[in-house]
This record gives C-alpha cells, structure tokens and sequence, in this order.
C-alpha cells in the first residue's frame, strides 16, 4: 500500500531529518511511528501526501509515485488529522465538514458552502458516525477539544480515503479524551481497511492502539515490530533513555510506585 525506499530529506542548513527510512505498510494496518520531539515523525509522515518533498528516495502508494505530478491523485486517497485540529473556528461544523470534499467538487458554488444534497447528506452521514450529529449546526469554536478533533476526523472521513494520516491527534488532549480519538480512529482503520498512520510519543497508547511500531531517532528507523516486540531495547534507542516511566499503558506497571493503569477498564 504505501513504500518508503531510502528516503532522505535534508531542510536548509544541512539538516537531515530523515536519513535512510525504508518501510512497506500494508492495506489496513494501524501504525504508529513512535519517537521524541525532533525525530522526524512529521517529517516522514508528510512526504506521504507530498507536503514534505523529498531530497532522496522514493515514496509510493499503490504503485503511484508521490510526485507533483501526482499530488492530486494523491491527496484525493490521503486524508489528514492534524495535531492543532486545523479546523476554521467560526464556521459550523458541518461546513467544517463540508470541506473535506472541496476537492472532489467542480460547482463553483461549492466556495460558498452550497453542496448538493447527497454531499450533505454524506457529511451527517459522517458526523453521526464519530458521534457529533447532534453538534452538526453548532459553531465549531463551541465544542471541546476533543468535540473539534472528532470533527477533523470526519472531515478527513468525506474524502473516503485509503489511507489516513494523524499527525499527533491527541497531543492536546487529556488521557482519557485522547483514548476516545485513538479507539476512533482505530475502529475506522478496521471497519473501512483504511491504512493509518499515526505519529505518538506516548508509549502508552502506541502500545494499546498499535498493532505495528515504526521507532524514529534521529531521522532513522530504529524499530520496525509489531506492538509486541517493543522492549526496553528499543526504548533506550528511540528514546536514548531508560525506560523507567514511560511504560504508563495497557496492564503496564508504573516502576516507581507500582501502580497498575489498566486501559481496558475504559473500552
């Protein structure tokens, strides 16, 4: 489904933030690309939909070359949460909605929210499904974060894409909302067999949501597993520390009070 080959990507003033990463993903899978601050988990995820272009190297979904030639093609399979939910605030949500399918539109009038009836239809269709159908008509500004990253999520949904990338969804978010938008997005990638990518730097939920661990550091990958096999290892090289602290996931013992955090108490 999508193929990174030897890619490289140098910004200005020699800096590599990717160096070398290669990785086949399959239709359907849940992966998240796990590291620090700076380990160019963006940086990777973004040439995926060209925004990041390349300096080397070659990335590929379903045998189509990720190229400006390309883009458009492209970005019509590839949706995007953002970290900041990259919503307009004084808008309602359903033409936060709405938008997800500005690309796929030709009426001119399309600029001015004016959809035909069956798009509308799809973005209730859409809200409903993550559970804001009754926030469809509210401005967006007046929900909760949480509220506004499900409405990202939709407006990803309208696309109907193959593959959806989340770039730190929950960052913002308190644990127990965030665990809300990652089942979410979760229960999307199986249901539909949509291809996720998902940068996280919490341990935590990259092992309760996970089903495959990409480990970035440095710009180069340090672990390609399954959620199974992150040891304490690959947390010394993602992290370059110990990993005392940063297992807080699924029936994962906390070592400094031993505290047992059970997240399937929360399903």
């Amino acid at each position: 489904m999508i193929k990174f080959n030897q890619v490289k990507k140098v910004f200005e003033g020699e800096v590599a933030a990717l160096n070398g990463v290669s990785a086949d993903i399959k239709q359907g899978e849940f992966v998240v690309i796990l590291g620090p601050s700076g380990s160019g988990k963006t940086t990777l995820l973004r040439t995926v939909n060209g925004l990041v272009p390349l300096t080397e190297g070659m990335v590929e979904i379903d045998g189509i070359d990720v190229i400006a030639r390309n883009f458009q093609k492209i970005r019509s399979i590839v949706g995007m949460v953002f970290q900041q939910f990259n919503i307009v605030s004084n808008i309602s949500v359903i033409n936060n909605v709405l938008a997800g399918s500005l690309a796929s539109q030709q009426n001119w009038l399309s600029g001015f929210y004016i959809f035909p009836k069956k798009v509308r239809l799809r973005a209730l269709e859409v809200l409903d499904r993550v559970g804001l159908l009754d926030k469809a008509y509210h401005r967006t500004d007046k929900l909760s974060g949480g509220q506004q990253q499900r409405v990202g999520i939709a407006r990803a949904l309208m696309q109907n894409p193959k593959v959806l990338l989340a770039d730190e969804p929950v960052s913002s978010l308190d644990p127990m909302i965030a665990y809300d938008i990652l089942s979410l997005l979760k229960k999307i990638s199986s249901e539909d067999n949509i291809t996720v990518l998902c940068c996280l730097h919490q341990v935590d939920f990259a092992t309760c949501f996970g089903e495959r661990i990409i480990g970035l550091a440095n710009g180069k990958v340090v672990m390609d597993e399954s959620v199974k096999g992150l040891t304490s290892e690959y947390i010394r090289k993602i992290y370059g520390a110990f990993d005392q602290g940063m297992f807080w996931g699924p029936d994962t013992e906390m070592r400094d009070d031993a505290q047992l955090i059970t997240w399937s108490e929360y399903k």
